[in-house]
Formats: C-alpha cells, sequence, structure tokens
C-alpha cells in the first residue's frame, strides 16, 4: 500500500519523454478514496482496501506479498504502476519468467508488454478483487482472463496464473503463455503506431502519464461529445412533442427535468467512445474509466430521481382531485423513501466503482441499521403507523374524530404523529403507533346520526292513555322529513318503577351534527306538545309531597285520549303493533319543518319576510 500511494503520488518520468507534470493527479485521488474509505468501513479496515492490490491476511503468520499480487487485479494495477513510473526491474516481478530469464529478458518483455496493454489491451481488470480469483466458463482453476489484446492479424488473452512464491505465498503471475505472444503482438503494434504521423512535440512530452496528443484529443472531445449529446437530445424531442400533443397530454412534452441529466449520460458515452480509439495508456485509462464510469452513475441515478419525482407528483395530483387526501400523502411519503433508496444505490455504485469493498460497507451498513432499530423503535413504529393510517384511509384531515376518550377535528396527519384540535380548542398530538391500535371512530363518516330518547309517563296513567301517546309520537315522527322512517321505534318498555318508560329510537337523516341537534330538540318540543295534548304529563324524578290536593290528569283531556282509542279500536284501526304502511306514507312530509313561526324559515310565496 505504501508502495503504491508513494508510486502515485512521485513517479519518475519514463525514457524519452518529457514531462510536462509529473503525475496523473493520482495524489489527491488517492487522499479522497481512503477519506472516503475511512467513512465507509469506520477507519479500521479502509486502507487495505482502497485498491485492490492489497489484501488482508486470514492469520497473521501467513506471507505478505509487498508488490499486491494477491489478487488479479492488484497483479496487474502493480504491474502498470511499476512499468509507468519507468521501474520496469520491479515490473519484471509480475511476470511467470524463470529467475533466470527475468534477469536476462524480464526488463525488456515489460517494456513491450507496457506498450501492448496501453495500444491494444481490451478489458477491465478492477472488478477481479478475490484473492482466489473469479470462476470463468472455459478457463481453468488457478488462471483469470482479464482481456484480449489484439493488433492487425496478431491476438492473445491476458491471461495470470496463480502460483506458489515461497517468499510471498500464492501470487498472481502474467501466464507464460501469454508473454509468448507478447513480441508479435508488438511488432504489430509499432508497425501500426499512429505517433509516427504526428509532430515529435506532441509525441515526446507527456501530460498526466500519456502523451501530449492524446491529453489534447481527449480534451478536444469533451466539447465535442456535448454538442453532439445536445444534438441528439434535439432531435429526440421532436417525435416526444408531437407524440404528446397528439395524446393531449402537455405534461409528458414537458421532458426539459431529465434533459440535463440526459445530457451529461449521452455526453459521457460519447466521450468514453471517442477514448477507446486513442488507445490510451492503460493505467491512464483505467483511471479515466474509472472518472468516466462515476459521471454515467451520477447521470443514470438523476435521471431516475427526477423520472420517480415526476411520476410519484402525477400520482398524487391524480389522488389528491379524486379526493384521496390519505393516498396523496402516501405518495409524499413513498416518493422521500423512494429518493433516499436511489441516492444511497447511487453512493453505493460510486463507491463500488472506486475499488471499494462493498460486503464490508454493506455488512456495516446492516449492524447499523439493527443498531438504529434497536434505538428507534417507537420512532419505526410511529412511521409505520402514520404509513398504515394513510394507507388505509380510516380519516381524513377535517374529519371530527373519536380517538379513545378524546374527540376533535383533525388537522394534520404526519409521519410520526395526527394532530386533532378538540372541543376545547387544545390541539393534542398523538402518536401514529397508538392510532394504528387503539379504537377510533370517525364521526364524520356516518350517513346518518341516531336519536335515541326515553320518556317516563306517571305511573297513574291508564293503558289506554298511553296507547294514545305511543300512537300520537309514532305518527310524529313518521310525519317529520328529517326522520328515517324505516328505523321508527316507539315503545313501551318498562311499567315498574317511579314512571312508565317509553323508548323512543330513530335516525335523523343528516351528518351535520349542528343539523341533528336542531331537529332534535324540534323533535323533544313536539313530544311535550303531544303529551300536553294528551293531558298527561312526564314523571318527575323525584318524590312529591302532596300538602294540599293535587289536580292530578285532567280529567277531560284524558278522557278524550281514550274515547279517541275507543273509536279506532271499535273503527279497527289501532295503530298497535305499528301504523299501517297507506298511514305512515300518508304521514311523511306532513309536519311543516322549520315551523312556520321560525325566524330561518324561508317564505313560500317569493314575499320578502324583513319586509
Amino acid at each position: 500500500m505504501l508502495r503504491f500511494l508513494r508510486t502515485a503520488c512521485v513517479r519518475p518520468h519514463r525514457a524519452g519523454r518529457k514531462k510536462i507534470v509529473s503525475s496523473f493527479p493520482n495524489s489527491t485521488f488517492v487522499l479522497l478514496v481512503c477519506f472516503v474509505a475511512c467513512l465507509v468501513s469506520g477507519g479500521e479496515t479502509a486502507l487495505g482496501q482502497i485498491l485492490p492490490t492489497s489484501t488482508s491476511t486470514s492469520a497473521a503468520s501467513a506471507p505478505v506479498d509487498p508488490l499486491g499480487r494477491t489478487t488479479p487485479s492488484g497483479a496487474m494495477l502493480g504491474f502498470l504502476q511499476a512499468a509507468q513510473s519507468g521501474d520496469y526491474g520491479i515490473a519484471a516481478q509480475y511476470l511467470q519468467m524463470s529467475p533466470a530469464r527475468r534477469q536476462s529478458e524480464g526488463e525488456q518483455m515489460a517494456t513491450k508488454l507496457k506498450v501492448v496493454l496501453d495500444t491494444a489491451f481490451t478489458g477491465r481488470f478492477k472488478n477481479f478483487t478475490q484473492a482466489d480469483g473469479v470462476p470463468q466458463e472455459g478457463v481453468a482453476l488457478g488462471r483469470q482472463r482479464l482481456g484480449v489484446m489484439s493488433s492487425g492479424d496478431a491476438e492473445a488473452n491476458l491471461d495470470l496464473v496463480r502460483v506458489t512464491d515461497p517468499n510471498a505465498g500464492k501470487i498472481w503471475l502474467i501466464s507464460s503463455d501469454t508473454l509468448a505472444k507478447i513480441p508479435e503482438l508488438y511488432d504489430q503494434v509499432q508497425a501500426r503506431q499512429v505517433e509516427s504521423r504526428l509532430p515529435n512535440f506532441l509525441v515526446k512530452h507527456e501530460f498526466a502519464d500519456m502523451p501530449l496528443w492524446q491529453f489534447l484529443a481527449l480534451l478536444l472531445a469533451v466539447p465535442v461529445a456535448g454538442v453532439l449529446a445536445w444534438l441528439g437530445l434535439a432531435l429526440l424531442e421532436v417525435p416526444i412533442r408531437w407524440w404528446a400533443r397528439r395524446r393531449g397530454d402537455l405534461e409528458v412534452a414537458n421532458w426539459r427535468s431529465v434533459s440535463g441529466p440526459a445530457w451529461l449520460l449521452a455526453g459521457t458515452l460519447i466521450h468514453q467512445l471517442f477514448a477507446s480509439y486513442l488507445h490510451i495508456p492503460l493505467l491512464p485509462r483505467h483511471y479515466y474509466f474509472q472518472v468516466s464510469s462515476i459521471a454515467l452513475i451520477i447521470g443514470a441515478t438523476w435521471i431516475v430521481w427526477r423520472v420517480v419525482q415526476w411520476s410519484l407528483h402525477r400520482v398524487r395530483i391524480r389522488a389528491l382531485a379524486r379526493g384521496h387526501a390519505g393516498t396523496g400523502s402516501l405518495m409524499l411519503l413513498g416518493e422521500r423513501i423512494v429518493k433516499a433508496v436511489i441516492f444511497v444505490a447511487g453512493a453505493l455504485a460510486v463507491l463500488s466503482n472506486l475499488g471499494f469493498n462493498m460486503s464490508t460497507a454493506l455488512a456495516g451498513l446492516g449492524i447499523g441499521g439493527l443498531a438504529i432499530g434497536f434505538g428507534a423503535q417507537k420512532t419505526i413504529e410511529n412511521l409505520f403507523g402514520g404509513v398504515s393510517v394513510l394507507g388505509d384511509e380510516v380519516f381524513r384531515v377535517g374529519d371530527v374524530c373519536r380517538f379513545g376518550d378524546r374527540t376533535g377535528v383533525v388537522e394534520d396527519i404526519g409521519l410520526r404523529s395526527t394532530r386533532i384540535r378538540t372541543d376545547e380548542r387544545t390541539l393534542v398530538a398523538i402518536p401514529n403507533g397508538t392510532v394504528a391500535t387503539i379504537n377510533l371512530e370517525n364521526l364524520s363518516r356516518r350517513d346518518k346520526i341516531l336519536f335515541k330518547t326515553t320518556l317516563g309517563l306517571r305511573p297513574e296513567t291508564k293503558a289506554d292513555h298511553v296507547r294514545f301517546v305511543l300512537a300520537e309520537i309514532r305518527r310524529l315522527l313518521y310525519s317529520h322529513p328529517k326522520v328515517e322512517t324505516k328505523t321508527v321505534r316507539v315503545r313501551l318498555t318498562d311499567i315498574a318503577g317511579t314512571s312508565l318508560s317509553v323508548e323512543v329510537f330513530t335516525y335523523i337523516l343528516t351528518r351535520d351534527f349542528n343539523e341533528f341537534s336542531a331537529v332534535r330538540e324540534d323533535l323533544l318540543l313536539r313530544m311535550m306538545d303531544v303529551m300536553e295534548d294528551s293531558g298527561g304529563d312526564l314523571a318527575l324524578p323525584a318524590q312529591t309531597l302532596y300538602l294540599s290536593r293535587d289536580s292530578g290528569v285532567e280529567k277531560e283531556k284524558a278522557e278524550k285520549a281514550i274515547q279517541k282509542i275507543a273509536e279506532l279500536r271499535d273503527g279497527k284501526k289501532l295503530p298497535f303493533p305499528d301504523f299501517h304502511d297507506e298511514d305512515i306514507s300518508s304521514f311523511k312530509g306532513s309536519i311543516e319543518y322549520p315551523q312556520p313561526e321560525s325566524a330561518v324559515r324561508k317564505p313560500t310565496d317569493g314575499s320578502d319576510k324583513a319586509s
């Protein structure tokens, strides 16, 4: 690792070429990667995971290779670093050769291999970070195929073989089979060398570890790729807008929200295509594709972010337009969660592209997530409670609900709690975890409101007198336009005790509690009129001490009530157990409500009441 930092930061130039800048800006890159690695792995093993040239030993006594040849990608990167710095004696240590041959031909073979790799190699080696190698179809165990070297009619596979070194243990070396084809490939490369047609100034001088002409070509390709990407997107916009106008969907035509990341993605792909024809030296090419791949990841993540934001926003607007406020709030929460997942996935992809071991990072995230889950159990409970409340749409903002023993108007449904405004005008915040488990009554979802009361008649009231009261109250309820006639129930329920109990049960056809209160008041007052017209009275809930002669029941009215029941009995029209269906239909709406004397009653003749 120290060797890599030293060669990356201070690298001598190759003979025959003059450096304009001492090295590719690897020192800044390495420091940045070290810092991020420390953050990801807690500083414990970050430096050992920055590049695949270093691996952790399984035991303290196991030999450690100082050249980082314990993985295929580590061996390749170490060879390129040594060759790029001009230290071909060290570079020869990465070749599968006998000690005698390495002593006599090693540096020359490493020089030719470096030239062939820089100009004729096609492939990637950054993902081969396992010490045992990655299984490949058609490749024997102990061997790894990283790519193909091709120039003219000559072609060879870049294979690495795993051998046992007495001092370094098991290491990976560039196979002898590959080295046997290097001289032929080298001759083909020299015959097809484009540098022979360029000015010597652009060939001999270097910038960022590559010939100056290649660096200038990459630099000039940036605006060219940007312009080509812009033209491609502009041409693509024409059919998209035509299709959008044909459908009448103006939102589809407004696709410029993704034009920025799409331009970055397309421009980077075009620049990578152009760079592949320049035959950049392999080590700068490795770093170039690392940086450009990060740009591709950012562009793709940016596009997915914008598409998710745009799509879920449309779904949320449609849900709110249809009155599904809970679904709209759930879409807002889902949008935030999906965006967080997209951001984390993009960050992990960038770190993986830089060479980090993501298995360690994901394991750390798993342990950290478990710790956070235990520490924030109530918070997570409230979060999922909020999701269930919003998803089920048990209530909405503005509904009147009863939460246990508290009743109020729902003012807000958040991720952690639901806030209600009580009748006392206090603001109560109830955790969503509690809301999801308690019994909840949504009073605003009632289709009608129950009216129920019990009338206590005086115990000395005669049976026919009671029959008259029952019949008149039933007639009253059947006649009222705000009463549901199908549910009317007026029954004598008890004759024991200090009064005769008459239960009145029905539903008022309204959802507004204020209107229900007015109708209830009207019915109770009319029931009092019935009692008064019948000559009876309600039993008092207290004992009466008679100091003088009590007038009691009005005999005249009581006799009329009894006579009325007798007439109905003789005419076989006694309304017991209930009125006839035809009578109920005739009663419906016969009572004027509000009463003619009411101040809120509108005149029916069109005249101005105030006049």
